[in-house]
């Protein structure tokens, strides 16, 4: 293998350098210390599903066209797959360059295209999703005893040793499923992704032992890859950092709400959370649409409707120290029956999926019930930019380092599926939310989440350890990958290789084209997985 891409979700030094000194991820360590390693700066959003898709394609996402865990179409929402993914990747350059690949458990690459190697989808996939070629996942799961793109179970019915358990679990079947799947296609090039390292924060974010054995169990995979794989260069990168929030949750739809821009309705269900999607719709294959309510969530809704909603609910328990309780025995989707939420129709700006990062405007001609003319377009986003520069905290600190127009933050052709105004947290010490919760601050309901800086690292051929990272940025991860295998980098490709490669230019690639069987494709996933109830 000449050069292999290593992805490790949420990665970053404040939770690497511990663990370096204290000895739980060595050959981490190693390679850090023998090539070049320095920081990553993530893109906006520095979420999962946008920012892989930017680090493979080497653009921004106005031109890969991803910017959440779900697309919508009006109102109406769907989970994003790679065929909404609409730029070259690093692995279908390299096809047209007559190299082969070798790609595990990466988001967002379901359903697979073609190309010379072989695929196993990671995040936003089925839990049995097809491969690439066709019929790949039973030949690893025969091989090496068993594959799942996500741990069997949720976190309500596992103990801690369950839940480290399944961590190591996890880093096992990529890193065989990988060593696999190297020695049988002899790739150019092979890229891994641990996806646990950002799930333990999420899940255990205060146990340092479950964060060590997360990490210690992706060491030991990456020791073996390399052992068995023997790279040329190596190549490790993280999509975002991850860290504590030092600040407040600030609920958008209140703030919206209370100047005027939102209306909302009660009951009726809402916008999905996306542990609700991966739980419900991916690993149980459940679709909402074709689920029977519960007893519990008919009355909620019916309570939601005449004014007793869930927030109603949650602040007289959280009153007589109940609410831990109600969280830990009521469904998520009986809670969210009766809440009270936003009304996309009736509203002027809301914020539908806070992994997005930003507001949307309800514009007529362009949403199917918009109520802001094109022609006020300009001004109702300005006033509203205007207003979001403003807030405080309780404390008195701005909530935002920045708002910022779409078309600040996004270039290519498909900014118009990005938010309409973009917000950027101070620090990403705030956490958005698009609840409505009474308050417009409150605690934020995750002690961690992402954070803007990630790492890069190389060791190997042709890697100038003298040289540093520079500002290295995530776009940057694609152009370097492609110039330790001699392959200029696109001209569309936002990001530049990094200081310690020798650049080899760039080139005119094809345009990215859905093509008829594609497009085919696309049309017949999503009619599976809305039979199988991954989509609602």
């Amino acid at each position: 293998m000449r050069t292999l891409l290593v992805g490790i979700d949420a990665a970053c030094f404040p939770v690497l350098d511990p663990l370096f000194e204290a000895g739980a991820t060595p050959t981490l360590d190693r390679l850090f210390a023998d090539g070049v390693a320095g920081r990553l700066e993530s893109q906006i959003p520095p979420w999962t599903p946008s920012a892989w898709p930017s680090l493979y394609t080497g653009v921004n996402p106005g031109k890969h066209g991803v910017f959440d865990f779900l697309t919508f179409d009006g109102y109406d929402w769907d989970v994003v797959n790679h065929s909404h993914v609409r730029e070259h990747a690093l692995w279908e350059v390299l096809d047209r360059r007559g190299l082969s690949s070798v790609v595990v458990n990466v988001p967002v690459t379901y359903p697979p295209r073609e190309f010379d190697g072989a695929l196993v989808p990671g995040y936003t996939a089925p839990e049995d999703p097809e491969c690439h070629p066709a019929g790949l996942l039973e030949d690893v799961r025969a091989a090496i005893g068993g594959y799942s793109v996500y741990a069997p179970g949720e976190l309500s019915d596992r103990d801690r040793g369950e839940t480290i358990d399944g961590y190591r679990e996890a880093a096992r079947m990529r890193g065989e499923a990988f060593r696999y799947l190297a020695d049988r296609f002899d790739p150019e090039f092979g890229f891994v992704e641990f996806q646990y390292t950002d799930t333990v924060f999420h899940e255990l974010p205060e146990d340092d032992g479950a964060i060590r054995a997360a990490y210690a169990a992706v060491d030991e995979q990456i020791d073996a890859i390399l052992e068995e794989c023997d790279p040329d260069t190596v190549v490790v990168a993280s999509d975002h950092g991850i860290g504590e929030y030092d600040g407040y949750e600030f609920r958008v739809n209140e703030f919206l709400r209370n100047r005027g821009y939102a209306e909302t309705t009660r009951g009726g269900g809402s916008l999905p959370s996306w542990s609700s999607v991966v739980r419900n719709n991916l690993m149980r294959g459940e679709a909402d649409a074709d689920r029977t309510p519960s007893p519990l969530e008919r009355a909620l809704d019916l309570a939601a409707r005449v004014g007793l909603t869930s927030q109603r609910l949650g602040a007289a328990l959280e009153a007589v120290g109940l609410d831990d309780l109600a969280l830990e025995y009521v469904p998520d989707d009986a809670i969210r029956a009766g809440t009270e939420r936003v009304s996309f129709p009736e509203s002027a700006a809301y914020m539908r999926s806070r992994i997005e990062c930003g507001i949307r405007l309800n514009v007529a001609g362009r949403e199917p019930e918009g109520v802001v003319a094109p022609e006020e377009y300009d001004a109702v986003r300005e006033s509203l930019i205007e207003a979001l520069r403003e807030v405080r905290t309780p404390d008195g600190e701005a909530v935002f380092d920045a708002v910022l127009p779409r078309e600040a933050v996004f270039d290519g052709p498909y900014v118009e599926d990005a938010a309409d105004v973009v917000l950027v947290p101070a620090d990403y010490d705030h956490y958005l939310s698009s609840l409505l919760l009474g308050d417009e601050f409150g605690e934020p309901w995750q002690s961690h989440n992402h954070k803007r800086y990630g790492i890069v690292a190389a060791a190997g051929a042709g890697v100038d350890a003298s040289a540093g990272v520079g500002d290295a940025h995530l776009f940057d991860v694609a152009p370097t990958v492609l110039a330790t295998l001699g392959v200029p980098a696109s001209e569309r490709m936002d990001g530049r290789p990094l200081p310690f490669v020798e650049p080899v230019g760039t080139e005119r690639y094809s345009d990215f084209e859905g093509d008829p069987a594609a497009e085919a494709v696309d049309r017949d996933v999503e009619r599976r997985l809305s039979d199988m109830g991954y989509l609602e």
